[in-house]
């Protein structure tokens, strides 16, 4: 038994679906599976029962599942104070940014911090905010600019900066591709591209509730995980999309971005996130910088 087996144990216990589980450890359903059974042998006992259609806990699935979930708390937290002792004094940090952020927040933010720290060099990782927030739990990132999810681990620290707004992405042969504002209502029956809710459910939620606003049926015609496969499939004419804001910042020839109406609905929150109660010198100095020119940076978003 090893700690990856039980953290495909938990997903899947969690998630009671592999495909779901398999996506939010990043890795095949295959190999899921395999590490899955692989612990099932080693404890000698079925911990899952498994149909074509449903995945369910036995009775020691049930035993097991509080135990593991407090084993991996105890092995992430042993991971970040070690991680964080052998970084005293280091001028790296690990900083990880959704798509949007990286794309508009975080070169105006990396600039401004390079004045303020040259000594200090940042690694920049890119992903979505269900991948990001295990890295900051076992210690892999510093610092992440990610969507605060409504049941946020207790283990985490959020400091909200600001909502970022939404634009829709248009073909530059659509019909509404020379306004230079829309209303949700001109949208009506046009095919949408949106992302799938389990990896961005802040954006995908963000459709639907601007059409539920406005009286309409959201029609549906793809869905996709990236934002820039998303921007992409636009481009090709195979639909429109609702993307944040920051999303015109990415490569997207063939593609006019077009504001929205004001809407109380159209909001997107950005939030910086760490460990709580680890201490990094220029995470905190970030932070810092963060804090003091808030305006600033929310007036680009």
């Amino acid at each position: 038994m090893d700690l990856q087996q039980l953290r495909c144990f938990v997903a899947t216990a969690e998630e009671l679906h592999f495909g779901r589980a398999a996506q939010r450890m990043n890795m095949l359903p295959s190999a899921l599976g395999r590490f899955v059974r692989l612990l099932e042998e080693d404890l000698g006992t079925r911990l899952l029962t498994r149909t074509t259609r449903n995945v369910a806990l036995t009775d020691d699935g049930v035993v097991l599942l509080k135990d593991a979930r407090a084993l991996l708390t105890q092995a992430d937290a042993l991971a970040v104070r070690f991680r964080t002792r052998s970084r005293k004094g280091a001028t790296i940090i690990r900083v990880g940014a959704i798509d949007s952020a990286a794309a508009g927040l975080i070169p105006k933010l990396l600039k401004d911090f390079r004045k303020r720290r040259p000594d200090a060099t940042i690694q920049l990782v890119e992903d979505k905010t269900i991948r990001l927030l295990p890295r900051l739990l076992t210690g892999r990132l510093d610092l992440a600019f990610v969507r605060p999810p409504k049941d946020a681990n207790k283990r985490l620290e959020f400091l909200f900066l600001f909502f970022e707004t939404a634009v829709v992405a248009l073909p530059h042969h659509h019909r509404l591709a020379s306004r230079k504002m829309v209303k949700v209502a001109d949208l009506k029956n046009e095919p949408l591209i949106v992302p799938e809710r389990r990896s961005r459910p802040h954006s995908h939620d963000l459709t639907m509730k601007l059409f539920a606003e406005a009286g309409l049926d959201a029609r549906i015609a793809q869905i996709a995980e990236e934002k820039q496969t998303i921007v992409n499939l636009v481009s090709a004419g195979l639909g429109i999309a609702i993307v944040p804001s920051w999303t015109s910042r990415l490569a997207s020839r063939g593609v006019r971005y077009v504001r929205l109406v004001a809407s109380d609905m159209n909001k997107l929150p950005l939030a910086a996130a760490w460990s709580r109660g680890t201490r990094d010198p220029i995470r905190d100095d970030i932070l810092k910088m963060l804090r003091a020119d808030l305006a600033a940076y929310a007036k680009e978003a």
